[in-house]
């Protein structure tokens, strides 16, 4: 009886396993499809990228090649500052993460910890930015920022004050709103707790708090470093005559010319574009997401 009794429960699991199998293979085999079609352009991107100028016009394109260059490389190295423009990037999109960290961070515990007038419409307010199409926005900003430049001419057209401002316009609205949800998920029983043991709100804030809502602050800083380094419309607008402000992106530009496009120098030059950005990636991919999942169950 005791051995009927345990092989009854021991069947029907396995009939459920198997029932769920086939379910469970095509979820897997979606996965790795939906995957493949995501990873494809890049593959190309960095195939373009090595294969010599004949091939990369050929009518009948290959998804290999039997002689990779660097040639491709080398033009995209030929750009005059270059590297100027590869700092210039890096300079842009590093302030922003650094100072939409710090904003959105105190700005997100005001919100969720004080009580005040008006905090309803600004959560509002702050809602409604995110809704506004960028490119509604850039003939106004144009405007804007050549009126900024006759104050304070560093944050002017020409300047990269000028993207750092508007990068912030756009990236610190999202990021309150979601940091709101990490602040609001620590409980208040902890602050009391800290307090009795003599910690000054300003102590729980950074030694506490700010450690706790960590994968949130990532997850965001990825998003702000990507949104700043890839950035081509603000930095066409905003930098017209001052080459040397001028960023990555607008070097690769230089590439495409009205007598052809040279296609393995774009590919090239979107492929070095691509590195800082994954090497950002990996380096913070788990706070990363353990953050978004965070975001999602708040």
């Amino acid at each position: 009886m005791t051995t009927a009794t345990h092989t009854a429960p021991t069947t029907g699991r396995r009939r459920k396993q198997l029932f769920r199998r086939p379910g469970r293979t095509l979820a897997e085999i979606t996965t790795v499809l939906v995957a493949a079609v995501v990873a494809f352009p890049l593959y190309w991107m960095l195939l373009t990228a090595f294969k010599p100028r004949g091939q990369i016009q050929s009518t009948d394109p290959r998804p290999w090649t039997l002689s990779p260059t660097l040639e491709n490389f080398r033009r995209v190295f030929t750009v005059n500052d270059f590297g100027r423009y590869f700092l210039n990037s890096l300079l842009v999109a590093g302030v922003v993460v650094v100072v939409s960290l710090v904003v959105s961070f105190l700005a997100a515990v005001a919100l969720t910890r004080f009580r005040f007038r008006g905090r309803t419409v600004l959560l509002v307010m702050i809602l409604t930015a995110q809704m506004v199409p960028v490119e509604a926005l850039t003939i106004p900003l144009f405007f804007l920022m050549r009126s900024v430049g006759s104050v304070a001419p560093w944050f002017g057209l020409n300047h990269l004050g000028s993207l750092v401002l508007v990068h912030l316009a756009f990236s610190l609205p999202f990021a309150i709103w979601m940091l709101r949800g990490f602040v609001a998920a620590v409980p208040a029983e902890l602050e009391e707790a800290a307090t009795l043991d003599g910690a000054s709100r300003f102590r729980f804030t950074w030694q506490v708090l700010f450690p706790l809502v960590a994968p949130g602050l990532v997850a965001m800083s990825v998003l702000s470093f990507i949104h700043a380094w890839n950035d081509f419309l603000f930095a066409k607008t905003f930098i017209i005559s001052a080459t040397e402000n001028q960023t990555l992106p607008l070097a690769v530009l230089v590439f495409f010319k009205p007598t052809g496009n040279d296609w393995g120098a774009i590919m090239a030059g979107s492929t070095l574009m691509t590195i800082p950005v994954l090497v950002f990636f990996v380096l913070v991919q788990r706070h990363l997401v353990s953050g978004i999942a965070g975001a999602v169950k708040e």
